[in-house]
């Protein structure tokens, strides 16, 4: 990315926290090898959305498009339909691998006083990777829900177990589902 990093008092300032749900949409369930645990990512992007949305976080669902497989506006680039959007919920819509790319997340979260992204998705190994590091690099806190993001890879557990120790070596917190609540001041004990 080409943005500096923000100063660590400015983040510090920033009280505020989205809730990130990057490219969980209807193609990414249709490919040849099923999402690593689908379920039970689902379930807890479910249960962190509305606990996001009780404690007044910034829910922003993200879609990919790209000329292949998630084309913008066909079926498979809609959201999976266990999700539901309801209104003050953001979306973005990216054609990079990182959601803040040419997007205006940043924007949108800096207008906010975000300081703490919290984030979940497809793929680990991907979208969710590049939105982590981004987010790092530019002096957000970052979370990854270790059971809230997932790949259609037949290696998807050993590359869960890699990026989860990667991302946690750069600064990245690994936090399951169940520990995650939104607060003003970020995350507290459930």
């Amino acid at each position: 990315m080409d943005r500096e990093p923000r100063n660590a008092e400015a983040v510090a300032s920033k009280q505020g926290v989205a809730f990130l749900v990057i490219d969980v949409q209807r193609g990414l369930f249709s490919k040849s090898t099923s999402v690593y645990r689908a379920e039970q990512m689902l379930e807890n992007i479910n249960a962190l959305i509305a606990r996001a949305r009780r404690a007044g976080a910034v829910v922003v669902f993200i879609q990919h498009a790209d000329k292949r497989t998630l084309v913008k506006g066909s079926e498979a680039w809609q959201l999976h339909p266990e999700l539901h959007p309801v209104a003050g919920d953001r979306s973005i819509h990216k054609n990079h691998s990182s959601a803040f790319r040419e997007t205006s997340l940043d924007q949108m979260l800096v207008e906010g006083k975000v300081g703490r992204v919290v984030v979940t998705g497809l793929v680990t190994h991907g979208c969710v990777k590049n939105a982590c590091q981004d987010a790092l690099s530019m002096g957000y806190e970052v979370v990854l829900v270790s059971d809230g993001h997932s790949s259609y890879s037949k290696q998807a557990p050993k590359m869960i177990h890699k990026w989860h120790q990667k991302l946690a070596e750069a600064g990245v917190e690994i936090v399951p589902a169940h520990e995650i609540a939104f607060g003003q001041c970020g995350l507290e004990d459930a």
